[in-house]
């Protein structure tokens, strides 16, 4: 069985999310043009990296991913928008493997560790099944703080 996705964190959330390329300044959205999905996480990488001028690394821990990780995710998202560009294909920013929010939380019965996103409303411990789990991470949400769920 395949490794689970591990979610990837993203800060910012375009408010446009469909480019369409124009000849001689006149655009019809309306016609047969091929279109490439620009995933949200590929483009927060490319944000992270080519407009907020971190390292590599800086961008991985960012995103709560591994450095090749990060690096797979930004050479798929250049390589999409250099293929778009060059062959004059819409891009269109949506999908993929993403939150806004990635809490580790503890479980009070066992003392193990598991990774939810805040938009997962169930939290079950993946070692014992108990649902009596706290966010054990000092810079989490204030979705948390709120709901009670930060350790002390």
């Amino acid at each position: 069985m395949p490794r689970p996705v591990k979610w990837r964190r993203v800060e910012f959330i375009p408010k446009q999310t469909y480019f369409l390329p124009c000849s001689h300044g006149k655009c019809n959205r309306f016609s047969e043009i091929e279109e490439i999905q620009l995933k949200v996480e590929e483009l927060e990488a490319m944000r992270l990296k080519d407009i907020e001028g971190l390292n590599q690394e800086e961008c991985a821990e960012k995103m709560e991913i591994s450095r090749q990780t990060f690096q797979n995710i930004i050479d798929e998202a250049r390589k999409k928008v250099a293929q778009a560009l060059i062959e004059g294909k819409a891009i269109s920013v949506g999908g993929g493997h993403y939150t806004r929010n990635i809490c580790k939380f503890r479980c009070k019965a066992c003392g193990g560790e598991t990774e939810f996103s805040y938009e997962q409303k169930q939290r079950i411990c993946k070692c014992c099944g108990s649902a009596e789990l706290t966010c054990s991470r000092r810079r989490c949400s204030a979705a948390c703080e709120e709901a009670g769920e930060i350790e002390d």
